[in-house]
């Protein structure tokens, strides 16, 4: 097929589009490397090559240049020849002393700020919200990167040159970036502690805003003390989240795995560092497979934790042989609602596929119903695997009825999580379910690793930069001959 030209206008705005998100992804890298060289993991003495820096964080070399001199400008490095750069240890009191310059800036700017954001500030509003929701999903790099939009826009709204000049000078934007990591316990108090300054700059109360923003900055440095006395605690946590996201990974089926005359594709990307979605492929007697996959409610490590009960539970019952779908999904429910608190629960899909009679038996227990799309010539048909009941967890005495589907040759089966569907753009506009279906109806040809691309294409698109907010979970199958009795 060959596309359309596409006018002159229209490039350009495509070029506009892309040089935006490929600014944004720099942005989001850009405060990662910051945060990881303020918190430790490189070494003092150790030299780093900037090229393997630029791959590593998928950052423009030009990009790690300039980052680089800005570190190099607060003492934390010394760019030399050959594209280099040797690590110092980080200097405590010059930190401490930069925060107590910094808290004297932002009184003043809250000061002038508030003429100019009187009855207009939405736009903080917004920035606290995305703070709030960043803090929720345990997101530091995105709550950051909204904190200090937050203290910018204030610095700007101050409309005093002086100030903004010392501001650059001590990149204080970037020292939020990398700090916050350092306050991760206070960092929900200290998010909330924003709320007050939004409304005495709403209500034009430059003194008491400006007392405030001093206050807040004194607190986020008595944090900041208390982080590095307790550094030790901090890096031996970090470093058990990064092994348990390690033994999560394991929980997922290895890469090759394939089901006999089904070719598949996975895609699974937690928000977090610690995801709550689970999916599974489990082979069973008789030729038969497994299909699963799952949202566990909340986040973090008590999602984490439950989504590995679940599939230990789900994984003991299908692997013993079993009567029906119902019966065994009944165990799996009434295994997790004695191991899990109140209010735990989770959406789950689980099918029997058969691949010598393509019959699809499943229970769906409260998920997003998975689709199947048929094609025969030049129209397609979507049939949905809808809930039936509860999700699991809930109760002891929840019923699970199942039902079946019959698969056709060329058949296409797509399963997937909240993430997918409910990816917001900047009109907080849904992507939805339709979009999902309309794509997968006019992917009739696609293999199963071309209709996960274009998925997640399209929602990239939608979201237009917006961080993600869910774990993303994507399941893609198309039935293939050959598995006939």
């Amino acid at each position: 097929m060959v596309l359309p030209n596409k006018g002159p206008v229209e490039n350009n705005q495509a070029k506009s589009i892309a040089a935006l998100q490929h600014a944004k992804i720099s942005a989001s890298a850009n405060a990662r490397l910051a945060t990881e060289l303020f918190g430790g993991r490189y070494r003092a003495g150790q030299r780093l090559d900037l090229r393997a820096v630029a791959a590593e964080y998928d950052i423009d070399l030009e990009l790690v240049l300039k980052t680089f001199a800005e570190f190099q400008s607060l003492g934390m490095v010394t760019l030399s020849a050959g594209l280099s750069a040797v690590v110092h240890s980080p200097n405590p009191k010059e930190m401490y002393e930069a925060y107590e310059i910094r808290a004297a800036l932002e009184e003043i700017a809250g000061r002038a700020a508030a003429k100019t954001l009187k009855g207009n500030t939405i736009h903080l509003q917004e920035e606290l919200d995305a703070m709030r929701a960043a803090v929720k999903r345990g997101d530091l790099d995105s709550y950051a990167e909204h904190a200090a939009n937050f203290h910018r826009t204030i610095m700007d709204a101050s409309e005093n040159e002086v100030l903004l000049r010392v501001w650059n000078i001590l990149a204080f934007e970037l020292r939020i970036r990398a700090m916050v990591g350092k306050t991760i316990k206070d960092l929900p108090d200290l998010c909330e502690s924003h709320q007050p300054i939004v409304e005495a700059l709403h209500q034009g109360h430059g003194t008491e805003a400006g007392v405030l923003l001093r206050n807040q900055i004194g607190t986020f440095l008595d944090s900041l003390k208390k982080a590095d006395r307790d550094s030790g605690v901090y890096k031996a946590i970090r470093k058990d989240l990064e092994r348990a996201k390690d033994v999560q990974k394991s929980f997922l089926p290895p890469g090759g795995l394939s089901i006999p005359c089904l070719g598949s594709e996975t895609f699974y990307l937690p928000a977090g560092g610690l995801g709550g979605d689970y999916y599974d492929f489990i082979p069973l007697q008789g030729g038969r497979w497994g299909i699963a996959i799952g949202d566990v409610s909340g986040k973090g490590i008590s999602a984490a934790l439950m989504m590995a009960s679940l599939q230990a539970s789900l994984r003991a019952q299908a692997l013993h042989p079993h009567a029906d779908l119902s019966t065994l999904i009944g165990h799996v429910n009434l295994a997790v609602h004695q191991s899990s608190p109140a209010d735990s629960f989770a959406s789950l899909f689980y099918a029997e596929y058969e691949p010598a009679t393509r019959l699809l038996e499943y229970v769906n227990a409260g998920h997003h119903p998975p689709m199947v799309i048929r094609t025969r010539g030049r129209r397609s048909k979507a049939f949905q695997l809808r809930s039936t009941d509860v999700p699991i967890g809930i109760s002891a005495e929840s019923k699970f009825p199942a039902a079946a589907f019959q698969l056709h040759i060329g058949d296409l089966l797509v399963a997937y999580t909240d993430g997918i569907t409910e990816v917001e753009n900047r009109d907080q506009e849904l992507w939805g379910i339709h979009r999902l279906q309309d794509l997968l109806r006019s992917s009739s040809e696609a293999s199963a690793e071309q209709i996960i691309e274009r998925i997640l294409d399209e929602v990239s698109t939608f979201a237009d930069g917006q961080p993600q907010r869910d774990d993303i979970t994507l399941l893609a199958m198309r039935v293939q001959p050959g598995c006939d009795v």
